[in-house]
């Protein structure tokens, strides 16, 4: 059996100096250890290219969800793709490394604690994860724009070829579904996905109303259909790890440099998910 682990990071925003640094002194414990990143490696295609080169040369295999920061169309990118074009362009580049996507067959961790299969997964949001007060997306979207609180997708994540971003949530719900409901039910599944599968996380937000671009009612119950053995996310910049119906939830973002140097910012990234560990869970 592999003496490795298989840990999880997210959320390296690497257009940061200081958050570059921190992928630098990145570093295995072991030659079998594993990789996931969660997603918004960075927003140019150059830089995403820099970071996951080399983090693919340190790991023993490296596992890639994308973000929403990954699929913005920036105007000082040269790679002027957008929507599902630019998504497709990204996996060709994991691929051209060796790293795994979403788009690729789940491999399966047969270290110590498993074996588990990695499932990484692309899902996006639909915009039912709304405020009490706004019963439809453009009441939604008007509460946001009222507290001036806008997720920069609306400007820069273009859904290409799909009319609106919902509606390639929509379809990559469907189609993910799918490629789980076949996978052996008799090994557990590490689900990663850069927004949570479930909304209770979003309750901690300072503003309700960002937890519209943060996930979809359509996978509520994916954690208890499907034999999980974590959820990993990121997208919140909240790092911490919490149980949902007994299930593990690990946000293991790095965030902005504002962020992380608070006083009492967690700071445990990259984080162990396999073999696994109790220290420190919320339960919820």
């Amino acid at each position: 059996m592999p003496d490795g682990k298989l840990w999880a990071i997210s959320d390296l925003h690497v257009a940061y100096e200081d958050n570059r640094r921190i992928v630098e002194r990145l570093r295995p414990e072991s030659d079998d250890d594993w990789l996931i990143v969660a997603g918004d490696v960075g927003e140019m295609m150059a830089d995403i290219s820099w970071a996951l080169d080399l983090l693919r040369r340190r790991w023993a295999r490296v596992i890639w969800a994308p973000g929403n920061h990954e699929l913005w169309t920036p105007k000082q990118d040269p790679v002027r793709l957008r929507g599902e074009a630019r998504y497709l362009h990204l996996v060709e580049l994991c691929r051209s490394m060796g790293i795994v996507t979403p788009e690729d067959p789940y491999p399966v961790w047969t270290g110590r604690g498993g074996p588990v299969v990695v499932a990484p997964l692309f899902l996006l949001y639909d915009y039912s994860w709304r405020t009490p007060t706004a019963r439809t997306k453009e009441q939604a979207l008007k509460e946001a724009y009222d507290v001036g609180v806008v997720c920069s997708d609306e400007f820069l994540l273009h859904p290409d070829p799909y009319p609106t971003r919902d509606a390639w949530c929509r379809a990559r719900v469907a189609a993910t579904e799918q490629r789980l409901a076949a996978c052996d039910p008799q090994t557990p599944l590490v689900l990663v996905n850069h927004w949570p599968l479930v909304r209770r996380p979003t309750d901690i937000l300072h503003f309700p109303q960002f937890a519209q671009w943060c996930g979809t009612d359509l996978t509520a119950d994916w954690h208890r259909r499907f034999r999980t053995h974590t959820m990993v996310y990121g997208h919140l910049h909240i790092p911490r790890s919490t149980r949902y119906d007994g299930v593990p939830f690990e946000e293991v973002s790095v965030g902005y440099p504002r962020e992380w140097r608070r006083p009492r910012h967690p700071r445990n990234v990259p984080r162990v998910i396999v073999p696994a560990s109790a220290d420190g869970e919320l339960q919820v």
